[in-house]
């Protein structure tokens, strides 16, 4: 099990993404499938970072890594505002194209993804489970 702790601050990402690739590498996974959980874990991230934290450096969320033949979980924990990624409603493509809005496609991409999510929240600490199945790889 690896562990990282994140300080609320865009910058860091480079930080996590570093890690992720680190912590990935010997897994088995082909370089496109590596990629895709940095971007699918960073979106998770990022969205706690800027929208629970407001980006605030004296805060931080910290992930964990475990990795075994059957799956990777990635477990990401805050004290932020809540946001229950199952409860996301994914935007109609032909709204967000015709309106040239920014954002709201990450989410999506994660779902996608990753082969189950798990979210729960007591109201202080918040926990969301990015899970990848490696049995049907």
């Amino acid at each position: 099990m690896n562990d990282l702790k994140l300080y609320c601050d865009t910058h860091q990402l480079a930080n996590l993404r570093d890690f992720l690739s680190n912590t990935l590498q010997g897994t088995g996974l082909n370089e496109i499938e590596i990629h895709q959980l940095i971007l699918a874990v960073e979106e998770v991230c990022a969205n706690m970072i800027i929208h629970s934290h407001s980006c605030d450096p004296e805060t931080y969320i910290n992930l964990k890594t475990q990795i075994s033949d059957e799956e990777i979980i990635f477990e990401i924990t805050d004290m932020g505002k809540g946001f229950n990624i199952l409860e996301y409603q994914e935007p109609e493509i032909a709204e967000v194209v015709k309106t040239k809005r920014k954002g709201g496609l990450g989410i999506m991409l994660v779902k996608k993804i990753m082969d189950k999510i798990e979210f729960e929240s007591n109201g202080l600490k918040n926990t969301c489970r990015l899970i990848k199945d490696l049995k049907s790889k």
